[in-house]
């Protein structure tokens, strides 16, 4: 019984991860990529370009933290994903989000699995859509974006788009830029 039991189990596993599997995603890459613009900003650090952002929604207006948005970096330098993690947790310290939410270690311990590392051209996207997000990667401009892990809650997403546009948030002048406050 207890033979017949377990292998039932592992039939409903594996039935369950093949529905994952097939499930279509509820956004595609073509989908989001036809958002228009909303803003764009330049991250320097010293006298080097780190990365261009654009941040995308589907009529090119910012609407807030909880709209559909799509926040695509083309990174200008090698960056390890250590790095892309640490100054993730940076940017979390500064706006108190690692203090207020008890998650967040936990967030960055998955990206830290998550993330490659990038290199000059490489796009690393962060898309929500209906509270959800999900991170999109390309290796270079001549490829397709592929989803990279599995959908983000809303509470990750915002707290994740918070670091660019949160009004706290430690570069105004990006968030200015992106939300297309400021030209």
């Amino acid at each position: 019984m207890r033979k017949r039991n377990n292998r039932l189990n592992t039939l409903a596993c594996v039935m369950a991860l093949l529905a994952c599997l097939l499930t279509p995603v509820a956004t595609k890459a073509a989908d989001w990529l036809r958002w228009h613009n909303v803003g764009a900003a330049t991250f320097t650090w010293g006298p080097f370009t780190l990365y261009h952002a654009h941040l995308l929604s589907p009529d090119g207006r910012y609407h807030g933290l909880g709209s559909d948005l799509a926040l695509v970096i083309t990174y200008q330098r090698a960056i390890s994903h250590t790095d892309l993690v640490d100054a993730t947790r940076d940017q979390w310290q500064a706006l108190g989000i690692l203090q207020n939410t008890p998650q967040s270690t936990m967030w960055l311990q998955a990206l830290a699995q998550l993330w490659p590392d990038v290199t000059p051209g490489s796009q690393l996207a962060f898309v929500t859509t209906q509270h959800r997000g999900q991170f999109w990667y390309r290796p270079g401009s001549g490829t397709p974006f592929s989803q990279l892990g599995p959908q983000q809650s809303s509470l990750f997403s915002e707290r994740f788009l918070a670091i660019w546009l949160d009004p706290r948030t430690t570069y105004p002048n990006l968030r200015q830029q992106l939300t297309g406050e400021k030209p």
